[in-house]
């Protein structure tokens, strides 16, 4: 359906949603990139598209020639010169809460067992660090670590965290409803703003956070308070309740390896 002309060029109905669409995902690329190396070369990519387009729709095809080949070149300059803005742009989109529900975990059974075990362990008072895989990989802690391949259960979890086990320190790791491996070391965070009273195992939970998207459960030893740390932050002294809310809400299937 033709709404309008400006000159040669027929405007339809469906040319104002394809402008608009383009629209919002520019001005949402630019605000996503803003203040960054990316986002001044971003503005230069939607220069160069609005040459090219400007250029075939009066006919130059000279300079629409010129103006494409620099295009191909901005692009994959832009793919090779920010990957690691792209990663976190990816990140990102498959953590909207369209996506997130999409690859919801498809059982509470991880959730119920991680729940059941932090309350078990909170109670007698035995420490642990439980960390829950998303989308981010972590084949080299996993590798470091002892593999256990087995099914998520709150019994196996507190038997893993009971002080004469030899598996008890460090973290274990679960994807997809398997306990991976136990007794990984994860990384330390060098962040000030921890509390000085917060042992190693707070420390490593925040520092995995930090650098992945994985939900860590700590369990203290000293305080018997359980905790999540998440995207760098901590959610401290949970209950069973809170706890399990806050799993359901944030954990789904992650990916990576």
């Amino acid at each position: 359906m033709t709404l309008f002309k400006i000159g040669f060029v027929t405007i339809t109905f469906l040319d104002v949603i394809d402008i608009l669409l383009v629209t919002w995902l520019f001005v949402k690329l630019f605000n996503y990139f803003k203040g960054t190396r990316a986002g001044h070369m971003l503005v230069g990519l939607i220069i160069i598209f609005i040459a090219a387009f400007l250029f075939r729709a009066v006919g130059m095809s000279g300079m629409s020639w010129i103006v494409t080949q620099v295009q191909t070149v901005w692009v994959v300059a832009f793919v090779i010169l920010f990957q690691p803005e792209l990663r976190r742009l990816l990140i990102y989109v498959g953590r909207t809460r369209f996506f997130r529900t999409l690859f919801r975990v498809g059982t509470s059974k991880t959730i119920d067992a991680v729940v059941e075990a932090s309350v078990t362990l909170q109670g007698r008072g035995w420490g642990a660090l439980i960390v829950l895989q998303r989308d981010t990989g972590l084949k080299s802690i996993k590798e470091a670590g002892n593999p256990l391949k087995a099914e998520v259960s709150a019994p196996l979890l507190v038997s893993i965290f009971n002080p004469d086990s030899p598996l008890h320190d460090g973290a274990v790791i679960i994807q997809n409803d398997v306990i991976e491996a136990a007794q990984c070391i994860l990384p330390l965070t060098e962040s000030d703003a921890v509390d000085p009273e917060m042992g190693t195992r707070h420390r490593a939970a925040l520092g995995i956070t930090e650098e992945t998207d994985v939900i860590a459960v700590v369990i203290s030893e000293e305080k018997k308070r359980i905790s999540i740390a998440m995207d760098g932050v901590f959610h401290l002294n949970l209950d069973e309740y809170e706890l399990k809310g806050m799993l359901n809400k944030h954990l789904f299937v992650g990916s990576g390896e």
